[in-house]
């Protein structure tokens, strides 16, 4: 961990915002900007007011400075209306730093490069895959995926087959590769269970979006092909009134599964992970999916889609299934007890501590941000010192 010798400025951008109430990047900028504050720096989150209008303001949070945008748009319109508004407000600020999360609105960035600040951009998955973008949406994202690349002062990745096919867009030397943090499950306690009417170790979890790429209807297709001894708990928000996908997903679920919605209650979520038969994630387009390696912190035995980023981030003890079929032939392994669970949930135990902690991600973050302050600083002082001698000369 690098010695901050100085005060170091930092504005993050391209989440919610803080205090995270919301998915992965918002709880990843909440941990990053605590432990930046914690260890000297001064950092500045961005934070969206959806539904809302008015003037940008700022206030503070756990020694967080917040600049609050109200947005009276919602979903992606206003999504892109709250980044653009975002990167104004930096363009009339004066941060040594600053770190965009996601590539979504990557040409908004384009004027740092001729404010000359440091933008660091953390490129998330290939967004562009992802089957749920209509034509137009994809070849957007296609597009800034192209424009962040080339505008980023520095590209980090979140998973090593990231970080490859961003090296077909620039040079490696350009690009970073840091994955996603979580907590372990200590002290998770099975009274939360009773509320959901589970069993410990009778119940298998899915926490994903309810969305086609993630395997979602094929995993439940596979579990209601019989009569259980066992529960599939399905986590998020299904509205089948009006989500063809969600309705055809509630269509083919058997009595055994249940759908409890969206459940954003930590102590919660921790028991549903410690004390599953298993977690099944089924993501098929991404890179460190957050869930997965929260699943990993809380000791899940993990059935995961068998996919290049899954089997890093689960390694090689997980099992893993590539269609409905074999689906249902890993889940009947786990209930008849032909699966070696305690091995697989010691496995997810020790890839947890060996890659996923937060301080192992919170100190790399740290370093890379601290050097390329740093290197910013030295180059600005250069550059300085130059037309003050052209000037006296």
């Amino acid at each position: 961990m690098p010695k901050t010798t100085a005060r170091k400025s930092l504005a993050i951008l391209g989440t919610r915002g803080v205090p995270a109430r919301h998915g992965g990047f918002e709880t990843f900028a909440e941990r990053l900007a605590l432990h930046l504050v914690k260890v000297g720096w001064q950092v500045t989150v961005y934070c969206q007011e959806e539904g809302q209008t008015g003037s940008i303001r700022t206030d503070r949070w756990e020694g967080i400075d917040r600049v609050v945008i109200p947005v009276g748009r919602t979903g992606a319109l206003g999504t892109i209306s709250f980044d653009w508004r975002s990167v104004r407000h930096v363009l009339q600020s004066n941060y040594d730093l600053v770190l965009t999360l996601g590539y979504n609105t990557a040409i908004f960035c384009a004027p740092y490069r001729f404010s000359r600040i440091t933008n660091v951009i953390n490129m998330d998955g290939i967004e562009w895959k992802r089957d749920k973008w209509k034509t137009h949406e994809r070849l957007w994202l296609w597009f800034n995926e192209r424009i962040g690349c080339i505008v980023g002062n520095h590209l980090i990745a979140d998973h090593p087959d990231i970080a490859t096919h961003l090296a077909t867009r620039v040079s490696r030397d350009k690009i970073t590769m840091i994955p996603y943090g979580a907590d372990p499950a200590h002290g998770a306690n099975i009274g939360d269970l009773q509320k959901l009417g589970l069993q410990p170790f009778n119940y298998f979890t899915i926490i994903a979006r309810p969305e086609r790429e993630n395997s979602i209807l094929e995993i439940v297709k596979a579990f209601s092909r019989k009569k259980r001894d066992s529960k599939l708990v399905v986590l998020g928000k299904y509205t089948p009134d009006s989500n063809s996908f969600h309705r055809e997903v509630l269509d083919s679920a058997s009595t055994d599964v249940i759908f409890p919605g969206a459940i954003y209650e930590k102590q919660t979520l921790s028991a549903l992970r410690a004390y599953n038969s298993a977690y099944i994630h089924g993501h098929t387009v991404g890179g460190t999916n957050p869930s997965l390696v929260e699943a990993l912190g809380a000791g899940s035995a993990v059935l995961a889609h068998d996919n290049s980023f899954n089997r890093w981030v689960a390694g090689s003890k997980a099992l893993y299934f590539s269609d409905e079929d074999e689906c249902e032939m890993r889940i009947e392994e786990i209930i008849n007890g032909n699966a070696p669970l305690s091995e697989m949930r010691k496995s997810s135990i020790k890839r947890h501590a060996d890659s996923f902690t937060w301080d192992k991600i919170l100190n790399s973050y740290e370093s890379l941000l601290f050097s390329l302050a740093d290197s910013a600083s030295k180059t600005a002082t250069v550059e300085s010192t130059r037309v003050t001698s052209v000037v006296g000369d």
